[in-house]
């Protein structure tokens, strides 16, 4: 755990949640319309690489994380799933080929994750409680989704992401862990958000944190920290730290814009984080808020 002081002159620390969710390059929503899932395997894959490199990160700055990853990749890559593991941090689910809860029904995303827990179980060796869907898509959409997770022995999810976004969000959630079952113990932890005029602004990392001047997002992690002393959230993924990943033609400029730009500044924005602010794995801090 990172045991650097969040806020100069805090009565206590509060420790934030890191998270990273492992998938490829190629398998990123802004990329869906020009990579077919057919030709996945055919692709020079960078995501044991990017992993790697996070987890030296990690392991520079004394901080633990949950790795949210996906089957496919475990699948592929079981060597990196024991690294994140014997390296101290969370093996939690990202579903297994990174498709939409939104786009499957009940039955289908039931099957998902619970090939996905059980392939991550049996390479880790560790119980999997966490579940982050795919581009947050757990909304208004699928109030069964938090149903199926807890049936197949998931005990929390952070798969809602309470701002408006042209690809997922759902602004009226809670923006700090609650229980979505009536009497059940199961827990969803949103990505942190600011709320400031009526409107949630994001600051829990993924694509904002990249393309934002470094600023913008701490500010707004700490002014959550100091109003409403609760922990933090963030994620990114281990691509966007990989100036060198193959370059994708045919895209739109928005597509391009948010997968590409400031990818050569993104290591470095980050271990100033992981110095500026204290962090554990999701399922430590979520304990401290909502014990399971």
């Amino acid at each position: 755990m990172s045991r650097r002081p969040t806020e100069p002159g805090a009565d206590a620390v509060i420790r934030c949640a890191m998270s990273v969710d492992v998938e490829d390059y190629f398998q990123v929503q802004a990329l869906a319309g020009t990579i077919s899932r057919s030709d996945w395997d055919g692709l020079p894959s960078r995501v044991e690489l990017n992993t790697n490199r996070v987890l030296d990160l990690f392991g520079e700055h004394g901080v633990r994380a949950t790795f949210f990853t996906l089957g496919w990749i475990a699948e592929r890559h079981p060597s990196l799933v024991r690294r994140i593991v014997a390296d101290g941090h969370e093996l939690a689910s990202h579903g297994w080929s990174h498709i939409r809860a939104d786009d499957q029904s009940p039955e289908t995303f039931r099957a998902d994750v619970k090939r996905t827990k059980a392939l991550l179980e049996d390479c880790g060796g560790v119980t999997v409680q966490g579940y982050r869907a795919a581009s947050f898509s757990i909304g208004r959409r699928t109030p069964w989704a938090f149903a199926v997770l807890a049936e197949e022995g998931y005990s929390y999810s952070s798969s809602i992401n309470p701002i408006r976004h042209d690809l997922y969000g759902m602004p009226e959630a809670p923006r700090f862990p609650f229980r979505p079952l009536a009497d059940h113990r199961f827990r969803e932890f949103p990505i942190t958000s600011l709320s400031l005029f009526g409107q949630n602004l994001p600051c829990g990392g993924g694509g904002y944190f990249r393309l934002l001047p470094y600023g913008v997002t701490t500010a707004g992690m700490r002014a959550v920290l100091r109003r409403d002393r609760r922990p933090c959230v963030f994620y990114f993924h281990p691509w966007e730290i990989d100036p060198d990943q193959p370059v994708q033609q045919d895209l739109s400029f928005k597509s391009r814009f948010r997968h590409y730009t400031n990818l050569s500044r993104m290591r470095d924005k980050l271990a100033r984080l992981l110095d500026d602010f204290t962090w554990d794995r999701v399922d430590a801090v979520l304990e401290t808020e909502l014990p399971a």
